[in-house]
């Protein structure tokens, strides 16, 4: 059974991709990972697939999946660039997409080719504002 909109972690320090993932600017590099409203609407998380370092991405591709036992579920770049690090973790231990998908649930780290592309990104509100 999902949560409610209002059981939901929706942080203020990230920026959101309307195809529900998150991005977070660290020192230059971003983190990427999929959105508290997004795991809980996917259910319990039995395996991810993620890329390999080294390869190289626009703003909008696929760039792995997260698979439920209700469904398989694409995960889509909030930005251009290369993959840089890769949370090989998930693959022993998928659940922490849903038991923390913000900190030790996320996904890849991307060396941004065009910084402006996450001027584009939703605030926590504007996000909050599309899945409601």
């Amino acid at each position: 059974m999902t949560k409610a909109i209002t059981e939901l972690n929706f942080i203020e320090d990230i920026l959101y991709y309307p195809e529900h993932t998150w991005a977070k600017e660290e020192d230059g590099l971003v983190k990427v990972g999929i959105t508290d409203f997004a795991q809980d609407q996917l259910g319990n998380i039995i395996f991810v697939e993620l890329p390999n370092a080294g390869e190289t991405y626009s703003e909008g591709d696929e760039f792995g999946q997260a698979e439920s036992a209700k469904t398989v579920s694409a995960l889509y770049m909030p930005v251009s660039g290369e993959i840089v690090e890769v949370n090989t973790e998930l693959e022993e231990a998928p659940q922490k997409v849903n038991e923390d998908p913000y900190n030790t649930g996320w996904m890849i780290v991307v060396k941004p080719s065009n910084f402006d592309e996450l001027k584009k990104l939703l605030s926590r509100e504007g996000y909050l504002n599309m899945v409601r």
